[in-house]
């Protein structure tokens, strides 16, 4: 609670002034009807045209003015208060998951964290949105109305001890059973998301494999189960309706029933406004009943979205700067080494991904690492900078622990090229901006022609000013990679890691691209991972990997004549080049 309040302070005049806005709604709302029944008593004895009606007319007129003040004052404050309050929700939300390592993201779905952003969030503002309107207004209608019927007959008043307390058994039932199935509705939008995002952001490759009829299938499932649960959970809120209302036009038809008797003088004396004043009041009762049950069902969802939402904030960062102890270090020198290292992307597992790895890089090497699928290259450049932390041993970068520098210090100086390459929407200038929002263009178009990337780039119609589309769709596979390499070259790493930038460029080009790394990074450590070997015969130094272990260190003439691995790869890549020629 204490969580939720803290979001409260910095809007605290909308927090209050939308509910005491609303009171003077309320006391119109009160006023109304005794001013309405006094306006037929006079009526009713022929006496229409006293100043005394004309009076009571004019305070009607005075009052309704007064609650359309209120109430748009009150809905006013209210509104800014709720969308407030979420957009500060939603930036610590979003904040909080920038903070968040691999493992964190592993833990929650991107579908799932997209639906606590929006859909939770959102669920929030509506029902803050309500409560300020209806938390004043639905209590003080209640007890301002009850008064006043109370005040006004006495006798027909017992009616109300009936009805209300049934009602309120009844809501307490519908909200009880509510509850849990606005969670479980949640997890099935979140589950659609996924669905959705997936195939909307792979619809390339579903078109290339014929497979929508699939996608439509799973979608389908995913759709299907989300109304479902949703039908489960508003068949509550379906039932709250008519339920209220039943028991609504029960208490009023008593009322006119027991009133009646009283108008027309059987068991006492009442005039016919005052029947009419009651009758209003027994309406405004029972309404508030259902409004604040609305409200309650209401909250029932806003809690779930809640738990959902605190699930984020809560979760445990598991790579942060809390026990850095050198937060002022910065990459200067490119050294790295691996010391005893251990890896497991499930702690629970007795399987490594990675075991006991030992190596030394000095610093400006042009290191090659080769090997197997699966066997732990990317893990283990991501346990570089920090994207990933070791279970055992360390990594040391200049010889200090990864974990003694800030993380933003230690990425700063490590550039990498991910094996999935990922542009965003924005020009071809802002992607590579990216590496350094700083870099003058001249700067810019170097990177690129060290990547190989400016001559295309120009013969783009509108050249570094052409837009991209989300995630760079509308340029190819080897384009792409070029401009991610020329992103991290923008950023003048002292490491520069490239996890298999360059399978889908030409080999000519692959070779124009080691050529410039090597004159023009000539200070910072190069590793390059690769399923070529072409690409890494020329490195310093070559790692050859097998099951999380490092089986071979050397150059291409040490460990042709040492590693039997690694002479296999080789023997296999270029009996099929032979055959390609």
């Amino acid at each position: 609670m204490k969580r939720w309040l803290s979001y409260v302070k910095p809007y605290t005049l909308y927090f209050v002034l939308g509910p005491l806005l609303m009171i003077v709604e309320v006391i119109g709302e009160v006023l109304m009807p005794m001013y309405l029944g006094q306006i037929l008593n006079e009526a009713s004895e022929g006496t229409l045209n006293t100043p005394r009606c004309f009076m009571y007319i004019c305070l009607m007129i005075l009052t309704a003015l007064m609650m359309m003040a209120g109430g748009v004052g009150g809905a006013y404050f209210g509104t800014k208060a709720s969308v407030n309050y979420a957009a500060d929700v939603r930036r610590d939300v979003y904040r909080k998951v920038q903070k968040f390592s691999f493992a964190n993201i592993d833990k929650f779905s991107t579908g799932s964290l997209v639906t606590r952003l929006t859909n939770d969030v959102t669920q929030i503002q509506n029902f803050i949105n309500t409560l300020l309107r209806m938390c004043m207004r639905s209590p003080g209608i209640f007890i301002g109305a009850l008064i006043m019927a109370i005040r006004l007959r006495p006798q027909l008043s017992w009616i109300f001890a009936i009805s209300v307390p049934v009602l309120a058994v009844i809501i307490g039932f519908i909200i009880k059973t509510a509850f849990p199935r606005f969670g479980i509705m949640q997890e099935k939008v979140d589950k659609l998301n996924s669905t959705v995002q997936e195939s909307v952001t792979n619809v390339r490759v579903v078109k290339s494999f014929v497979r929508e009829d699939y996608e439509i299938d799973k979608f389908t499932e995913a759709n299907g189960n989300l109304k479902a649960s949703g039908i489960s959970a508003m068949k509550i809120i379906i039932l709250n309706g008519p339920v209220m209302t039943l028991f609504m036009n029960i208490t009023v038809a008593a009322i006119i029933w027991f009133g009646a008797h009283q108008v027309m003088g059987i068991t006492d004396t009442m005039a016919p406004g005052d029947l009419s004043q009651f009758i209003t009041y027994a309406n405004q009762i029972l309404n508030s009943l259902m409004m604040l049950s609305m409200m309650f069902m209401m909250s029932s969802r806003a809690i779930a979205s809640g738990r959902r939402i605190s699930e984020v904030l809560d979760e445990k960062v598991d790579i942060s700067d809390e026990y850095a102890s050198q937060k002022d270090m910065t990459v200067t020198n490119g050294s790295i080494e691996f010391k005893d290292v251990t890896f497991r992307y499930y702690k629970n597992s007795e399987d490594s991904v990675l075991e006991k790895i030992n190596l030394t890089i000095p610093a400006g090497k042009t290191v090659g690492i080769i090997g197997s699928t699966g066997c732990g290259k990317t893990t283990l450049v991501s346990l570089i900078p920090r994207l990933y932390d070791t279970d055992e041993g360390e990594v040391l970068v200049d010889g200090v622990n990864v974990r003694d520098y800030s993380l933003r210090n230690l990425r700063e100086g490590v550039g990498m090229v991910l094996q999935k390459n990922v542009l965003f929407s924005g020009t071809i200038e802002d992607n590579l901006r990216w590496g350094d929002e700083d870099a003058t263009m001249k700067e810019i178009i170097a990177a690129a022609d060290s990547a190989q990337a400016d001559t295309f780039i120009k013969n783009f119609k509108d050249g570094y000013q052409t837009e991209l589309e989300q995630g760079g769709v509308n340029v190819s596979g080897g384009q792409k990679q070029r401009l991610c390499i020329a992103r991290a070259l923008l950023k003048k790493p002292k490491i520069l890691i490239l996890d298999d930038s360059t399978s889908a460029v030409d080999t000519a080009t692959e070779a124009r691209i080691r050529e410039e790394f090597r004159t023009g990074l000539k200070d910072s450590t190069k590793i390059i991972i690769a399923q070529r070997i072409m690409s890494v015969m020329e490195a310093d130094m070559i790692v050859v990997m097998n099951d999380g272990q490092i089986t071979g260190v050397g150059t291409h003439d040490e460990l042709m004549k040492t590693n039997t691995e690694y002479q296999e790869i080789y023997a296999s890549q270029m009996e099929s080049k032979e055959k390609e020629a």
